[in-house]
């Protein structure tokens, strides 16, 4: 700290190295991140940058470390994001960066991996950069300064992209939030044999969806996974509120948020489902009586 940034971009009163309590722009950025829930949007942009590359509803696939999942896919997630952020947080898109923050350039970073690829023009400014650990389900995101000096050394990759220093993350870093968890898409859950089952191309929808609610009691079950479990079949929303009855017979009460009365008995089991959700109560649990016929809408 004190010393002169060498690369191109600090030329300028910039170029002093300073550390994030005497980076007046840093200072302003940060004041206006921590107004907002940081690990909760970052949670939800995540979840759809995964949900968006995985495309269940088209390819059955909802786990991004499957060997059917290519890395690129996985690398890809990080572009997505980039979007996300923006949409949740509803930050400005702007030039020459990604977006202004508190009308101060700033550049959206993430990875799956160690590190981050700041390319060229994001050198010496304001980056936010998220670290995802899958194998952990669990994400973290910093604002730093990423000056020239504080890369590794050399030309980078062939885009002349160059990875943050660890010293300089931990030293001139600023953690906006800590590890946060991951939703882990249920389906992960399943064991090999009931995978086979919930995924079992000779059954249709109905017997496959009753299947994943057996398997996955006391769980909720979004939207998204019912897709994934019934991808490229007909209308699988509409035969998986077929299925209430059967589940029925079978000793489950199945509960689908759409409707209030559903709702109101899942809260009393412990579960706020959304519209989109639903959840398995196995008859051997408490129970309730379903007090009407009401549509949420």
């Amino acid at each position: 700290m004190g010393d002169v940034c060498l690369g191109e971009k600090c030329r300028s009163e910039d170029s002093i190295l300073r550390g994030p309590d005497e980076d007046a722009e840093l200072q302003l950025v940060l004041g206006k991140l921590r107004e907002a829930d940081l690990a909760s949007g970052f949670t939800t942009a995540i979840r759809a940058s995964i949900d968006y590359v995985l495309d269940g509803a088209r390819t059955g696939r909802f786990d991004l470390l499957s060997k059917d999942v290519h890395p690129g896919e996985r690398a890809s997630v990080g572009a997505k994001l980039e979007y996300e952020a923006q949409r949740v947080f509803n930050w400005v898109k702007a030039k020459p960066l990604d977006i202004e923050i508190a009308e101060v350039p700033v550049d959206l970073k993430s990875t799956v991996g160690d590190n981050w690829a700041i390319p060229t023009e994001a050198h010496c400014h304001l980056c936010i950069c998220t670290q995802m650990r899958l194998k952990d389900n669990v994400h973290r995101s910093w604002l730093i300064r990423t000056h020239t000096s504080w890369l590794y050394r050399g030309k980078g990759n062939k885009d002349g992209k160059r990875g943050v220093a660890v010293d300089a993350r931990h030293q001139w870093g600023v953690p906006l939030y800590d590890w946060t968890p991951l939703p882990v898409n249920p389906l992960t859950r399943l064991t090999e044999i009931e995978k086979y089952q919930v995924f079992d191309p000779g059954h249709g929808q109905e017997v496959r969806l009753l299947r994943l609610f057996k398997y996955l009691p006391m769980t909720v079950i979004d939207r998204s996974v019912v897709l994934t479990v019934c991808a490229n079949r007909q209308d699988p929303m509409r035969r998986a509120r077929a299925i209430k009855e059967k589940a029925a017979e079978q000793g489950t009460l199945l509960l689908c948020g759409k409707w209030l009365p559903d709702r109101g008995v899942a809260k009393m089991h412990g579960f706020d489902l959304g519209p989109g959700d639903w959840v398995a109560i196995p008859n051997d649990s408490k129970q309730a009586e379903l007090p009407g016929d009401g549509f949420l809408f």
